[in-house]
Parts: structure tokens; C-alpha cells; sequence
């Protein structure tokens, strides 16, 4: 798998030597209220790893694992596109990184892989990562009602947001 470089980050395949520090970024409070999880979450992130659908990578900035970020590819030729998800340590939030690990990958899948549109789904009320989306494309498609079950047992929407190839942010 290919090395990413961004402005500020690199993406590179994740291994299991990432799993400890990817878990403890998973346990933080602000992360978890996202990503939810249970009692083991090196466990969690390790499945992660392993799913043959899903291409994982950890992200990396000064030397030092920043968060993680997915893509996967829907190939069926009739509705043929990827879909990006991340999550990054609360120590970095609010640099830009997220923004710039999500056009490194965004270019990665529209110019090396041919992919026209891509998706993501924050949470509705996730506004910092709705913006961060916003600057590299991404426009808000609709809310997907109830869509997700919040650590609290009750249904949360997300918000589907798509990105046309010739929409990128560069």
C-alpha cells in the first residue's frame, strides 16, 4: 500500500505495532463520544485492521501517530464510489489536520484510483468535522434520520455529505 504525504500529515498502511496508541486516541472521551467501543479496544482497533473491506490507515504528523483514517470502495459499476472515515487524538484538533488528512486521501481516491465521488457521514451535531469536510469539497447531501445509536442507547442523525472528483479542494 501507498505512502501518503499531505501538507502536514502522512498516511501510511496501519500495522499492529499502531494498535496501542490508536486504542488509547479510540479511549479519549471526545473520540469515544464518536466511535463508541467496548471494554477492549486494542481488540476493536486490531478487527479494524484485519477487515479485508476496509483500507486503514494511521495517520502521522511530527513524527507521532495522530489518528486513524478509513476508506473503503462500493465497486459495483452501477454506483461505483468510496467512503472516508476518521478519527483523530483531541491533542491535534483544531490544527488542520483532519482537513488535510482528508484531501490526501481524497486526491489518493479520485486521481489514483478513479473514483468520481466520494462520501462521508458525520454525526449531525458534529459541526468541527462537518466544517472540516466542507473545506475540501464535501457538500451536505441530507440528514439521515436516526441513523445511528449514541453511546446513551438512543438514535442519533448523520448527515450524508458527498464530494464530486472535480469538487476537490486541492
Amino acid at each position: 500500500m501507498t505512502v501518503l504525504h499531505g501538507t502536514h500529515v502522512v498516511l501510511r498502511p496501519a500495522t499492529e505495532d499502531d494498535v496501542p496508541a490508536l486504542a488509547a486516541i479510540r479511549a479519549t472521551p471526545e473520540v469515544r463520544a464518536r466511535w463508541r467501543g467496548g471494554d477492549d479496544l486494542a481488540a476493536e482497533v486490531a478487527e479494524d485492521l484485519a477487515d479485508p473491506g476496509t483500507h486503514v490507515l494511521t495517520i502521522e504528523t511530527e513524527g507521532r501517530i495522530a489518528g486513524l483514517i478509513q476508506w473503503y470502495a462500493e465497486d459495483d459499476p452501477e454506483y461505483r464510489h468510496a467512503g472516508i472515515d476518521l478519527f483523530l487524538d483531541p491533542s491535534v484538533h483544531g490544527r488542520g489536520l483532519g482537513t488535510d488528512a482528508v484531501r490526501t486521501l481524497a486526491r489518493h481516491l479520485v486521481d489514483d484510483h478513479g473514483h468520481h465521488r466520494l462520501v462521508i457521514d458525520p454525526a449531525a451535531d458534529n459541526a468541527p468535522a462537518i466544517r472540516c469536510y466542507t473545506k475540501v469539497g464535501f457538500r451536505p447531501v441530507g440528514i439521515m434520520r436516526q441513523y445511528e445509536r449514541g453511546a446513551d442507547g438512543t438514535w442519533h442523525d448523520g448527515l450524508l455529505m458527498d464530494l464530486l472528483a472535480d469538487e476537490l479542494v486541492r
